[in-house]
């Protein structure tokens, strides 16, 4: 299904409709069961408030808007052996590529937020939501390590913690072209482009963005990397990388092509790999690793041959 949003208005006619039925007759193509998963999933929004309720009964003037973001009707289920670590102040998972980390208009069940949301629940206490700080985020195709704070104790310390750069993150990449040097840093201040909803590169007036990076792999077409960034900006990697003229694999936004040779790339590159900080109530030192997602290795094997990722 193609991403698609309808902005529709109830007519005279219309009035006291069930939401999915007006739904289904306004929108061609899709059955009244689709419409019912994807406004079980959030796509639906009655006079700017989100409904999951396929019955609810509309008036003349309402105001329906209805979001397809073309991903699966299934939503995200987080399960334990993409479970990292985890105790009674903090959960480390493994992300996959494809999943958003933060409900958005589109969607709402199929995010890794609401993902850890369904794997805390008490089986015994459904009605009591879980207290969840999301102190960092991965872009949709990103894959790897993400840190959920999961009690009121840490949720404060873990947001400081990150905010001041008490944190190492590091990164595998695969970028378009040989890197000239094999070690390197790029600071800028990153500001969006709203036209495009992209980062760019600023003179002033944006925020400092701190990438450096060491070049494990390369030939004349594709570079691999480790990438450590002092900072956590917005698409920051991406938005660096391609300022310098390597644009990751398959990162369409900024560049990348989607094709290298007859080798082909169906995301951005970027892997979240490694994750280093202390335990926000214990003051343990904390450290994880994750091993390259099959898509990925399989990108990096076909270019280089088996490699030590």
């Amino acid at each position: 299904m193609k991403r698609k949003t309808y902005r529709l208005q109830v007519a005279a006619e219309e009035t006291e409709l069930r939401l999915d039925q007006f739904l289904a007759a306004r929108c061609d193509g899709i059955s009244r069961g689709v419409i019912r998963k994807l406004v079980d999933l959030g796509a639906a929004h009655v006079k700017g408030r989100r409904t999951r309720k396929c019955s609810l009964s509309l008036r003349a003037g309402d105001r329906v808007d209805f979001y397809i973001d073309g991903l699966p009707l299934t939503p995200y289920r987080l399960t334990e052996d993409a479970v990292v670590f985890q105790d009674r102040h903090l959960l480390v998972v493994n992300k996959p590529a494809g999943i958003d980390c933060q409900p958005t208009p589109s969607r709402y069940k199929g995010t890794m937020y609401d993902a850890v949301t369904d794997y805390l629940k008490d089986p015994l206490r459904k009605d009591l939501r879980p207290s969840i700080g999301m102190v960092q985020r991965l872009d949709r195709d990103t894959s790897g390590l993400m840190v959920f704070s999961i009690h009121q104790a840490a949720h404060k310390e873990m947001t400081r913690i990150f905010a001041q750069r008490d944190v190492i993150k590091r990164y595998r990449v695969l970028v378009e072209g040989r890197m000239e040097e094999p070690v390197g840093t790029f600071h800028t201040q990153l500001a969006r482009r709203r036209a495009t909803n992209s980062m760019k590169s600023v003179a002033r007036g944006g925020q400092e963005a701190i990438t450096h990076y060491r070049l494990i792999e390369a030939t004349d077409q594709v570079s691999y990397l480790e990438v450590e960034i002092e900072t956590g900006r917005s698409h920051q990697i991406r938005a660096h990388f391609s300022e310098a003229g390597h644009p990751l694999l398959g990162d369409t936004r900024y560049g990348g092509g989607v094709m290298i040779g007859d080798i082909q790339v169906g995301r951005h590159m970027l892997h979240s790999h490694a994750i280093a900080f202390r335990h926000p109530v214990t003051r343990e030192q904390l450290s994880f690793e994750v091993d390259l997602p099959v898509d990925m290795k399989t990108v990096l094997e076909k270019i280089f041959g088996p490699l030590d990722a």
